[in-house]
Formats: structure tokens, C-alpha cells, sequence
């Protein structure tokens, strides 16, 4: 593709010449393309057209559509833009019932299940929260489709996958031109454009000169920030070879195209020295850095410069074209996604703002379903027409998720489980899901549930479950173990209930249990065999703003449950079950307090019944007593928490965020509800480094209570 010589307001001063600017590829290196923009602005050196590929199409792209270099260095400076080249998602953009699907199954990375073998994802890190960042700063000009009508005429490179060739983009939706440009293989999902799979630029072209320089420009300024080699004593692992080999190609073709300069053309290589281009923490130094070299360099931009009155009506003219916030008079679903259509309709409530719209992306994005929501605007007579787009999951849509569990109190009280979750998912046009958990060890577990969502926003949910599972369960008498129970339990029923937005939930429904309690050890101080069959009502009140299960940082978590037995639906006894679970956490810095507290009690029940018995011990739940070592029919426990992060991923210990942390704990249980109160609750607490793993939160702890009991930890798995 060949660009003819493009006719911009300020072809009438023909006396300057038309300065056409060349970014490269380079992952976070190319930060340092911001600073080189700024310190152009801060010259009013102007810019008559704009090629870049991978980092260097996006800062052009952004740059294309009209933001300043101030804008754009908002954007890639903040945490927003670092999370966005990062997965998992952050919670705070999940679905209720995602977060609740991360309470027991630790590992955050599903596997495909497609055709009756496993499935990895195309790549990493799946783009979404990069392309709705993109799609938010970048709504006035979503109309243009012809890039040389953008503010500031622009090329992006992209790679073919199948060929290897180069594609320059021209044309098309501006956004997902440059998703296309950064597509690095293996880390994001190649983007399909015109029936061909496009990756990263950087692999084919990462330095586009000639076709800068097709563009109807006289001079270019061209900013190389691309993969320099490593020294001999550095390549020292697989990682830095395999780099190392991908650098030298990129380099050969990068050095083909410097040696096109002509004398007027200017050249700025910011001196990032071996800045890794994954590292998205370098991009405040990556901008100072690219604003160092484009100042060595004024003496030769300097001759680009225009006058005040001049450089006024450059950006005048480039704000001209930007079109402003959407006004949305038709909203279209693709041909491609017309399965999803109620659920897209419903999801965008609001399309008057790119505020509004990037809403719609993440409450859809954040089900679980898809691989990419996304929507493109076109200009129409009357207004802009919205075309909503959604495409599930490409290696499921169902998937596995697996969890771990292991407690040992080096007092050869030790316990394990391992749980793998089978999700049978968009089943039917609400993306109804069918659930099975397996779960073995010392609590072996079978459960299925079906999830089927309700009415046009798929807030609401009908939700038929059965569950059998297989537990211990301590018995005390005088505040002395006495005994131990297997519980055999299996439960069936069906709830129906309501999603608020994507921070709670309530559902009740109707639940049979029947079950028989074993002796297992002890003295029989109940019958040593009991069978039970009970019917009940159940509801459930769940509120989850937390921002990480594992170690949260802030916001706030509370469940509150009740469960009744009632004879009018066959049970022998009228009882209530009330248990309340809270948490709050609220950081500084690396600093995390975190109070937690949690309650549960028997009205009316049978002081017999081992199936309604609350267990407390082990760690952060009186951390100085054996796990699961006490129980009774009511129980209470508050704990103060505080840790301190000492290290993060990529340093620290393990290379894994790491914590130092301190519990004081209150607690207790009882079988009457007259004996509860603070002075007959355990005063224990704990000291802990915590380890946040790809398998999930690890804990090196010892417990320690007010009457000299001490005990030591090690446990894998979800305590809060």
C-alpha cells in the first residue's frame, strides 16, 4: 500500500518544510516517544504525518487522533495503563459471580476445555483493558476511517501471521489498527483485520521510514527506541538468548531502514540502556529519557519551528477535526455477534459519553464469556451509529479452573484438599452456565450447579444445585475434645436470585439435606450413627469490593446467611442458622489493616445435631489451637490484622509480593448462647510471612494465646 502526498491546512506555507515523524517498536521502551512529543510541542515544531509500529502506532496513533503529548503522558503514567499489559483483570472490573468463583479455586488462570482436550489461550494477556482504554481517549475521532482524515495523518505496520509480511494500515477502525500494531505473539491474541491475522509490526517493519517518508513529507524525525543487543556476559539463560536472537532480526531490519536517511532527516535514539521492554514501571524515566534526546537535538529541530501565531493555528486546525463526545441516535449488533444480542442491547445503558460506553465493555467483559466486547462508531446523517460487538472465548468457551488447600500445624494435625472446577459455559443467548466441582482430600466433595440467568439484563438467575460432601467434625464436652464425627452430607435444592451490578448479590431458595454423622474417634456422647433428613428455606445477602482475595488491600467483603428448618416443608423441628462474615481493609503505601470479624448461632435447634456445629482453630481463626479443634453451637471471632508488603513480583523474596504480618485475635465458641461474651473468648493472635503464588497465598505463621500456647504454620489456600 502506497500513500499518494497528502494536502493539510498549512500546505500553503510552502516556504517550511512538511516534517513527517517515524516511531519504532519497542514494548515500555517506547514511552520515551512521549517525551520526544512534548518537548515538539514545547518547540511548536509541527507534524504533518505520523508512522509508527507496535509502542511507537500507539503514542502515534493517540497522537493521530488529536490528544496532546501532556494527554498521552497522563495516560501512560498511570496504573490504569500498567494493568492494562497485565492479566488478570482487576476485580473491581469482574462480575459478582466471578469474584465469587475466586473464594476456593486459587489458580487465576482457566485452562480450555474445546473438543475434549485442553486449551490454552492465544496469548497471555488478553487486550481487553488496553483496547477499552484506547477506545475511551480516543472517541472524537472514532468516525475517521480514513487515516489521513485524522487530526495529524497517520500509518500503522502490522505483521502478517500467516506470511510474515508486512501490512501497512491506512484505513479501517483507528483502535484496532494499533491493537494489531502491539499484537506481541504470545503475549496478546492476534487481531483479525480484512480476513487476515495480524500481529506486532516490530516482527516485519519496526521502523518505518520508507513509508513515512510515502507520505508526502520533506524531512522525517525518526525515534529508534527499538531492542538493542545484550553484551556477551549477560546472555546467561534461555530468556536473554531467545531475546537476544529476536533483537538481532528486529535490529537487521531497523538498520536497513536508517540507512535510507537523507541529510536533513533527523535521528534520536533516547538512551535506555537495557531497559527491558515488559517492564511498564520504567515509563516516567522512559519519557524523561525520550525528552533528553529531543532536546540534544534543538539545534537541528530548531530550523522546524513555527511562530506562535502559526503553531495556534496547527492545533486549531488539529482540533478541528475531532468530533466530540458520541451521539448515539442507532446502536447495531455485528453479524458475527448476533447470539449476544440481549445481553449487548442491555449491557450499554449508557452511550452519551466514552465514560458511559467503556462502562458498557467492563460490566460485559467482566462475565467471564468473552474474549473481547468492543464497539466502533460510525458518522450517519442524523448522528453516530453504534455497532456493539462480543466474541466468546476462543480457546473454551468452557474451561477448568483448579484450587489447592494444605494446613499443617507441625503437630501432626495437618489437612489437604485439591478442587478442580469444570465450567460448561454460553449455553444458550444469556450464557446460561452448567458447573461441576471435584474436590478430594481430607473434605471430599462432588457439586453441580446450573446457572441460568433471567430476563433481558441477566440480572437475575435461577440456580437448581446438589452437592454431597464428606467433613470432620470435633465434639467437646467441659471444653475438652471428646470425640470426632464424619459428617456424610447430601443437598439439593434450587435458589433464585439477583445480581446488584457487580459488588453483591441476594438469592433464597428452598434446600433438602439429608446425611448421616459416624463416630470416628472418641467417646460416643451422641448416638454413635445418626441418620437425618431436613428441609429447609435458605437465603443469603453477599456484598464483595475487595480488591484481591488473597491479600486485599481495600474495600470491603460481608456474607450474611441464614437458614431455616421448617416442618411446614417436612422437617421434624423448627430451627434458624445464622452466620454473618465481614471484612474490611483499608491500605497506606505498603501498609494494610484489615479488620475482620465473623458470627454464627443455632436458635432453636437440637443440642445433639453435629451437622449445625461451628468449628474454630488454626490460622487467624484463634491461630495458637489446632485446626478445626473446637466447635459448638455458637461461635464469634474479630481479628485486627496488619501487614506490611516487603517485596513485589520481580524482586523481594521469590520474586512474588511478599508480607510481613501480625494477627490479634478474640474468639470463641459455646453451647449456650447465655455464656457468650468477651470475657470467656480466647485472646490469641499471630505472626506471618505471606507469600501471594501462582498456586495461590502461601503462609509461614505461629500462633500464640494468652495462656502460653504456641503453634507453628504452614498453610496454602484462601483464609479470608
Amino acid at each position: 500500500m502506497v500513500a499518494s502526498p497528502l494536502a493539510t491546512p498549512w500546505a500553503a506555507a510552502a516556504e517550511r518544510p512538511r516534517v513527517g515523524l517515524v516511531l519504532s517498536g519497542g514494548g515500555a521502551r517506547g514511552a520515551a516517544h512521549v517525551g520526544v512529543l512534548k518537548v515538539l510541542e514545547a518547540e511548536r515544531i509541527p507534524i504533518d504525518a505520523i508512522a509508527g509500529t507496535s509502542m511507537g502506532a500507539l503514542v502515534g496513533g493517540l497522537y493521530a487522533s488529536g490528544l496532546s503529548a501532556n494527554d498521552i503522558a497522563t495516560l501512560v503514567e498511570s496504573s490504569e495503563w500498567r494493568q492494562a499489559f497485565r492479566e488478570p483483570a482487576p476485580r473491581d472490573r469482574l462480575s459478582f459471580r466471578r469474584k465469587s468463583e475466586d473464594q476456593n479455586f486459587l489458580v487465576n488462570f482457566p485452562v480450555g476445555l474445546k473438543g475434549g482436550t485442553f486449551r490454552l489461550p492465544k496469548g497471555l494477556v488478553s487486550g481487553q483493558r488496553l483496547t477499552q482504554a484506547l477506545r475511551r481517549v480516543t472517541v472524537p475521532a472514532a468516525r475517521i476511517e480514513n487515516f489521513d482524515q485524522l487530526p495529524t495523518p497517520f500509518r500503522a505496520v502490522a505483521t502478517d501471521l500467516e506470511t510474515g509480511d508486512p501490512i501497512e494500515l491506512a484505513s479501517g477502525d483507528l483502535v484496532t489498527s494499533m491493537r494489531a500494531s502491539l499484537a506481541v505473539p504470545g503475549v496478546f491474541a492476534p487481531v483479525e483485520i480484512a480476513g487476515r491475522l495480524l500481529v506486532d509490526g516490530g516482527l516485519a517493519n519496526n521502523l518505518p521510514v520508507e513509508i513515512a517518508r510515502s507520505m508526502g513529507v520533506d524531512v522525517l524525525i525518526v525515534v529508534d527506541v527499538g531492542f538493542p543487543l545484550r553484551k556477551r556476559d549477560t546472555l546467561d539463560s534461555v530468556a536473554t538468548i531467545s531475546n537476544q536472537m529476536l533483537s538481532i532480526l528486529i535490529r537487521r531490519g531497523s538498520d536497513a531502514q536508517l540507512r535510507t536517511l537523507q541529510p536533513a532527516d533527523i535521528l534520536l535514539a533516547p538512551q535506555l540502556g537495557e531497559a527491558s521492554s515488559f517492564d511498564f514501571d520504567i515509563v516516567p524515566r522512559a519519557v524523561a529519557l525520550g525528552e533528553e534526546a529531543a532536546r540534544g537535538a534543538l539545534d537541528k529541530l530548531g530550523a522546524l519551528r513555527f511562530d506562535e501565531r502559526e503553531y495556534s493555528n496547527y492545533l486549531a486546525a488539529r482540533a478541528a477535526v475531532r468530533g466530540g463526545a458520541p451521539r448515539v441516535t442507532e446502536v447495531q449488533v455485528a453479524a458475527d455477534s448476533l447470539r449476544y444480542e440481549r445481553l449487548l442491547r442491555s449491557g450499554f445503558t449508557d452511550t452519551s459519553s466514552a465514560l458511559g460506553l467503556d462502562a458498557g465493555l467492563g460490566t460485559l467483559y467482566g462475565r467471564g464469556n468473552f474474549e473481547s466486547v468492543d464497539y466502533r462508531l460510525r458518522a450517519g446523517q442524523n448522528g453516530d451509529t453504534l455497532e456493539l460487538s462480543a466474541k466468546r472465548n476462543s480457546w473454551g468457551p468452557n474451561y477448568m479452573r483448579i484450587g489447592l488447600n494444605l494446613e499443617d500445624d507441625f503437630k501432626g494435625n495437618s489437612s489437604y484438599n485439591a478442587a478442580a472446577r469444570f465450567v460448561l459455559a454460553d449455553i444458550g443467548p444469556l450464557a446460561a452456565e452448567w458447573v461441576w466441582d471435584l474436590q478430594v482430600g481430607s473434605e471430599p466433595k462432588i457439586a453441580t450447579e446450573f446457572h441460568l440467568p433471567v430476563g433481558d439484563a441477566a440480572r437475575w438467575f435461577l440456580l437448581p444445585q446438589a452437592r454431597f460432601e464428606l467433613r470432620n467434625v470435633p465434639l467437646l464436652e467441659a471444653g475438652e475434645r471428646r470425640a470426632e464425627y464424619r459428617l456424610r452430607t447430601t443437598e439439593y435444592g434450587v435458589d433464585i436470585g439477583r445480581e446488584f451490578s457487580n459488588w453483591g448479590e441476594w438469592r433464597a431458595g428452598l434446600r433438602r439435606i439429608t446425611g448421616r454423622t459416624r463416630l470416628r474417634i472418641g467417646d460416643p456422647l451422641v448416638p454413635a450413627v445418626r441418620d437425618f433428613d431436613v428441609r429447609e428455606y435458605f437465603g443469603r445477602l453477599s456484598y464483595d469490593e475487595l480488591d484481591n482475595r488473597n491479600f486485599p488491600r481495600r474495600g470491603q467483603y460481608l456474607v450474611a446467611e441464614w437458614r431455616a428448618e421448617a416442618p411446614s416443608l417436612g422437617s421434624a423441628q423448627r430451627s434458624d442458622l445464622i452466620t454473618v462474615d465481614w471484612l474490611a481493609a483499608r491500605s497506606s503505601g505498603r501498609n494494610t489493616a484489615v479488620l475482620w470479624s465473623s458470627f454464627g448461632t443455632n436458635i432453636e435447634s437440637a443440642s445433639g445435631n453435629i451437622r449445625t456445629l461451628f468449628p474454630l482453630g488454626g490460622f487467624l481463626n484463634l491461630s495458637a489451637l489446632a485446626p478445626d479443634s473446637i466447635s459448638g453451637r455458637h461461635y464469634a471471632i474479630a481479628r485486627a490484622m496488619y501487614y506490611r508488603q516487603i517485596g513485589r513480583g520481580g524482586e523481594g523474596f521469590l520474586n512474588v509480593p511478599a508480607y510481613l504480618g501480625v494477627s490479634l485475635e478474640a474468639g470463641n465458641v459455646w453451647n449456650e448462647r447465655s455464656e457468650i461474651g468477651f470475657g470467656s473468648a480466647l485472646k490469641q493472635g499471630s505472626v506471618f510471612f505471606g507469600f501471594d503464588t501462582l498456586l495461590g497465598p502461601v503462609y509461614l505463621g505461629s500462633g500464640f494465646g494468652e495462656g502460653g500456647e504456641n503453634t507453628f504454620y504452614l498453610f496454602l489456600g484462601r483464609t479470608f
